[in-house]
């Protein structure tokens, strides 16, 4: 019988799949056992399905201005329930700080007046906005939707990498991954019991809806999107239709005595709730950039008169600015009372001339990024760089330290991937999504697995030519049942007149039956069905 997986190498970095050579973890037990024995060519056949599978839905990320298939790998990522559990609690403890420090930030400010954070590291952020400070959400929350990037270090630990707060994108990924896989590899998903992930825009969707401002029964939500060329549109549209609100452009609202509207073939339609995926320089020209034709002229005062709310929040940049990122153990320990979940990886402040110092003296072992950076623009890594990168970038960092972070290399988990016909390991990391209603943080079981395509490379961003993995949480073992009393039990005795048919005279002697009621019916079978 062939071997799938016959000669798949492990290297230092931790494996997801393996524990060892042919030996499989045990979250992924029933994967290896149901994949193992698959030729290779058959293996193969089926990813050329779910690509067209995926090609045929149209599901596309821009990139350089071109509408491109998002590579979609075949084999999955799993996480056993046990792991996700700590990874759904950390996530949600994030947020919740995260939160609070908004709140502080754009309101009393307790936060600095406490030492915790410098006032200079918020005030000299990009995406601090002067003009959201006293502006209250409605039920006071304003990071309805967060990405938490985390990787696998090499002791197989999770680590924040990154918080994203203003638009994460990739979910869209999520729902039509679980959707297509379903389609091309039926028998796993009727093997296995995985957590659906279908009901993402509903739980969306009743976040913002309860955002709205008070004393509206029933909230109008539209998507504003920049536009077709966006490199997320296909994202804007899906959540649109999928959530039943209208997908709107900047030319589709109008504000004008602090309310927002939108046009439509009926005439104007009062708009309560605009999810926005706009960057606040974007998101209104009376306030922000002039030039801006993507925007809402206005929104921004409807929101503080409390006749819209936007989400996500303006100014959550702030609070996942990369330096601010260095300070979130801390904002945890001091809003919350509690020790992170989930560490940071290991990362340096350039905020005194000794660090920097070293920073520049060890640049070719460090990893840079630039604080505002995103989509992987900006980063070196330094022992993959060259003389001439290092030098450049030395004379950024003497320039602006502030604008920069340092962190240790991290040797982020492999998984298995289907790279030009055979098996291969691959670097992921995970973006799990979480959504906030205002009364609890629900994150998303499983979130975006990306994974650099290029053998070796440690950027797995879309933008960067990465792909994706489904990636399955397993549903927790169901509880035994309680041992109940024992059934009541009738017993009834029968005589040979009883028993028609019977020789006259023969004794049947006493017969049981039990009354206890059904039995207990067969556990069904748990899949996902297609979107």
């Amino acid at each position: 019988m062939a071997d799938l997986f016959d000669g798949y190498p492990l290297g230092e970095q931790w494996d997801e799949m393996f524990g060892g050579p042919a030996q499989p973890r045990p979250a992924y037990a029933g994967l290896f056992a149901s994949l193992q024995p698959m030729a290779g060519e058959e293996l193969a056949a089926r990813a050329d399905l779910l690509s067209q599978t995926y090609r045929d839905a149209g599901v596309t990320f821009a990139h350089a201005g071109e509408e491109q298939p998002f590579p979609l790998d075949i084999v999955p990522r799993v996480i056993g329930a046990d792991e996700w559990a700590v990874v759904e609690r950390g996530v949600a403890q994030r947020v919740h700080a995260l939160e609070a420090f908004l709140a502080d930030v754009y309101g009393a400010g307790e936060v600095f007046a406490d030492g915790v954070v410098p006032r200079s590291v918020v005030t000299t952020s990009a995406h601090f906005h002067r003009q959201a400070h006293g502006l209250v959400p409605p039920n006071g929350v304003r990071v309805h939707v967060a990405g938490i990037d985390l990787v696998r270090d090499e002791a197989g630990d999770f680590r924040v990498l990154e918080d994203n707060l203003r638009s994460p994108s990739g979910v869209s990924y999520v729902i039509t991954n679980r959707a297509a896989m379903s389609q091309v590899l039926p028998e796993l998903f009727a093997d296995h019991r995985i957590e659906p992930v279908a009901d993402y825009p509903t739980r969306l969707l009743e976040a913002l809806k309860a955002s709205a401002p008070p004393n509206v029964s029933d909230p109008t939500v539209v998507l504003l999107t920049p536009g077709v060329y966006n490199s997320a549109y296909f994202e804007h549209a899906l959540l649109a239709r999928q959530m039943g609100v209208e997908l709107v452009e900047g030319r589709d609202l109008v504000c004008a005595g602090n309310q927002v509207s939108m046009r439509t073939t009926d005439g104007q339609r009062r708009v309560d709730v605009i999810y926005r995926r706009i960057d606040d320089d974007f998101l209104d020209p009376v306030h922000f950039r002039p030039d801006s034709v993507i925007g809402c002229a206005g929104v921004l005062n409807a929101a503080r008169a409390g006749r819209v709310t936007i989400a996500n929040a303006v100014g959550n940049g702030v609070a996942d600015d990369k330096l601010l990122y260095t300070w979130v153990p801390d904002l945890v320990r001091y809003y919350l009372a509690e020790e992170p979940v989930l560490d940071n990886a290991e990362t340096h402040r350039l905020d005194d001339e000794d660090t920097v110092r070293w920073v520049l003296d060890s640049l070719d072992q460090l990893v840079l990024k630039p604080v505002d950076g995103s989509g992987g623009k900006g980063i070196v890594i330094g022992p993959r760089a060259d003389d001439a990168t290092l030098a450049e970038l030395a004379e950024k960092v003497r320039a602006r330290p502030r604008d920069w972070i340092a962190q240790r290399p991290i040797g982020l988990s492999t998984s298995p991937t289907l790279v030009g016909g055979r098996i291969a390991p691959r670097h992921v990391d995970l973006r799990p999504f979480a959504v906030n209603d205002g009364e609890r943080v629900w994150v998303l079981p499983g979130g975006l697995t990306r994974v650099a395509l290029p053998e070796g490379e440690l950027v797995v961003n879309s933008s960067q030519g990465g792909g994706s993995k489904d990636t399955w949480v397993f549903s927790p073992p169901r509880p035994a049942p309680e041992d109940d009393e024992p059934p009541a039990r009738t017993r009834i005795e029968f005589t040979a007149a009883d028993l028609p048919g019977d020789p006259p005279g023969q004794d049947p002697g006493p017969f049981e039956d039990a009354v206890a009621g059904q039995s207990q019916q067969q556990q069904q079978t748990l899949g996902e069905t297609p979107c």
